[in-house]
């Protein structure tokens, strides 16, 4: 039984940067890397073909050093999102990207969303310094802001989730952001981030219920299971990584899913 189901659910499949090349960390874990892809670019193209209408990038070289260092791959998936066409309509070419990493200053959010992005998700500066992310919102509009709040321990941490970095209690930091204006959080269990081992649903309801801001899930999913039980709580999506590269289900099955009235039936395995 769906307990606050939405109609309106996103699958936000997740192209993480690092060198150039489409990796998945495990836990944030930069010594625990795995390669998927050399070509971040046809990735993106192939997860448009399969109906996603969004792609969530992640520079994470970027989220460590605090600028920017992927604009230039960034700005290829940004064109090539923008060229191909959505499996199944014509009328809707494309598909649009949010970035992450490294976006911490007004210049930086300018040049990431004059660049073609669709919304910029911001992390460490929505802890370290709020007034940058209202700001940033009074200048783009909400629809084009969005925050990560990447949870350890109880905490949103930033700095690329290295430890030692910034850190501030989850509650209060969501309430302050949403009355600043922020419509929508990238909501991340950093303990089952990139492990397979299902979403972190007792986070997300907490979340859900704190704020009328949408909430997207991210961290665990592993089955389109984990999709519908993410969707039946109420969040407002979910970012998919390594469940997709893994095989355990494709693009194509989970915007199927994620259509109001669709059931997850038994997940697929190969």
């Amino acid at each position: 039984m769906l307990e606050q189901a939405t109609s309106t659910f996103e699958i936000y499949p997740a192209i993480d940067l690092r060198a150039g090349r489409v990796v998945r960390l495990r836990q944030g874990d930069f010594a625990r890397e795995q390669v998927y892809d050399d070509d971040p670019v046809g990735v993106a193209a192939g997860f448009v073909a399969q109906g996603a209408r969004w792609i969530h990038v992640v520079d994470l070289d970027g989220a460590v050093a605090g600028d920017r260092r992927q604009s230039s791959v960034i700005g290829a998936i940004v064109d090539a999102c923008a060229a191909s066409t959505t499996a199944g309509s014509s009328a809707e070419p494309g598909a649009r990207v949010q970035v992450a990493g490294g976006l911490r200053d007004a210049d930086a959010i300018a040049d990431a969303l004059s660049a073609g992005a669709a919304r910029v998700v911001l992390g460490t500066v929505a802890i370290t310094a709020p007034d940058i992310v209202a700001a940033a919102i009074e200048a783009h509009g909400p629809d084009r802001i969005a925050v990560a709040l990447d949870i350890r321990d109880g905490l949103a941490v930033g700095h690329g989730w290295v430890p030692g970095g910034p850190a501030v209690p989850v509650r209060p930091a969501l309430e302050r952001l949403a009355a600043l204006g922020v419509g929508t959080f990238i909501v991340t269990a950093i303990a089952r981030d990139g492990l397979l081992g299902g979403p972190d649903l007792d986070l997300l309801r907490d979340t859900v219920s704190a704020t009328a801001a949408a909430i997207v899930a991210s961290g665990g999913v592993a089955s389109l299971e984990d999709l519908e039980a993410i969707r039946a709580i109420g969040c407002r999506g979910a970012v998919v990584g390594r469940a997709i590269y893994d095989g355990r289900f494709d693009v194509r099955e989970a915007i199927g899913l994620s259509r109001p009235g669709r059931s997850p039936g038994p997940s697929t395995s190969r």
